[in-house]
Parts: structure tokens; C-alpha cells; sequence
């Protein structure tokens, strides 16, 4: 059902309505804002980074061939309007340290302070794999991975969350004794 209303959507905003185009930016404001945020790390940068990609969608809405493939179109364009910025923050100064998460996405914080430790490739892959739900093979394509090279950066990226899990709670539940 909401695949059939996307791509309509898709179709609408084609040709140029705007309004069909508003909402299906709607739709993935939540994803596109979780995924900027895994790699900006800032508030500020990941808005820049939404507003950037919703400006070239519209623009550029007319050389997306299929309408199922939408989502990851749109998340390719937002990683690379993310990696752009980041690119142009790290000429800029240094960034040591990072603002702590929206207060309206309080949305599994412990997940992302657990995330927030690991490097952006496991971090990138973990948030596209269960927050956004994307499969395997779709995250291979969308990062232009091989399909191993993602399967294996998940699984080492679930084992370091359990290890720094597991050394957080028993260091924690040490310093209480």
C-alpha cells in the first residue's frame, strides 16, 4: 500500500507538483535525518545536508528511471551531500566534539551513543541495516560495496557494540559496588 502511494507520488512530483513533492519528502524526513546525522554528527549539518538533497531531488527528480528504486536514490544523494560537508568542515577546523542528538529524536539514544563510538563504517552500515531497515544487498549498492565487504562490516560492527556494551555495564556496574 505504501509503495503504491510513493510511487504516485513519484509520478505527481515528475511533473512538477510541488505538493506531491512535499509529501513525499514527508515521508522520509525521519530516515534522511537519522542517516545525516550518522555521518555529520550535528544538528546543523545534517539540516544542511537535508535541505541540500531535497532541493537536488527536485531538480533532478526527472532522471530517476524507476520509481521503486526512489529511497535509495535519495539516500545516495544525501550521503554524498553529507560527505561533501564533512568534507568542507574538515578544511574548515578540526571537529573534536560533537553536539549531543536533537531533543525531538530521543528515538533509541542509547543505540546512538552506543554507534556514536564506532568508526562511520560500521556505524553507517548498523543505521542503514536496522534503523532504516534496508537489506543487505541494497546497502552494498547504495555504499557501492561488495556484498561481503557489507556483510562483514556488520557483523564486526554488532561485535564491537557488544563489546564496548558489555565493558560499559560491568564497568558501570563495578563502580556502583
Amino acid at each position: 500500500m505504501q509503495g503504491k502511494k510513493t510511487e504516485h507520488l513519484i509520478k505527481k512530483a515528475k511533473k512538477r507538483d510541488s505538493e506531491a513533492f512535499v509529501e513525499l519528502m514527508q515521508l522520509y524526513q525521519k530516515d534522511m535525518y537519522r542517516i545525516a546525522l550518522a555521518i555529520l554528527m550535528n544538528d546543523e549539518d545534517a539540516a544542511d545536508a537535508i535541505q541540500d538533497t531535497i532541493l537536488t531531488c527536485w531538480e533532478k527528480l526527472y532522471s530517476l528511471k524507476h520509481a521503486q528504486y526512489f529511497r535509495t536514490w535519495m539516500t545516495r544523494i544525501l550521503m554524498n551531500k553529507c560527505y561533501d560537508i564533512r568534507q568542507k568542515n574538515a578544511c574548515l577546523t578540526e571537529l573534536a566534539i560533537y553536539e549531543e542528538p536533537a531533543a525531538e529524536d530521543r528515538y533509541n539514544l542509547e543505540f546512538k551513543e552506543a554507534l556514536s563510538v564506532l568508526d562511520e563504517k560500521y556505524r553507517l552500515i548498523l543505521l542503514l541495516y536496522y534503523s532504516e531497515g534496508y537489506r543487505i544487498h541494497e546497502i552494498a549498492e547504495l555504499l557501492r560495496l561488495p556484498k561481503s565487504t557489507v556483510q562483514t562490516r556488520l557483523q564486526r560492527g554488532r561485535e564491537k557494540l557488544a563489546k564496548d556494551y558489555y565493558n560499559t555495564t560491568c564497568t558501570a556496574g563495578g563502580a556502583s559496588s
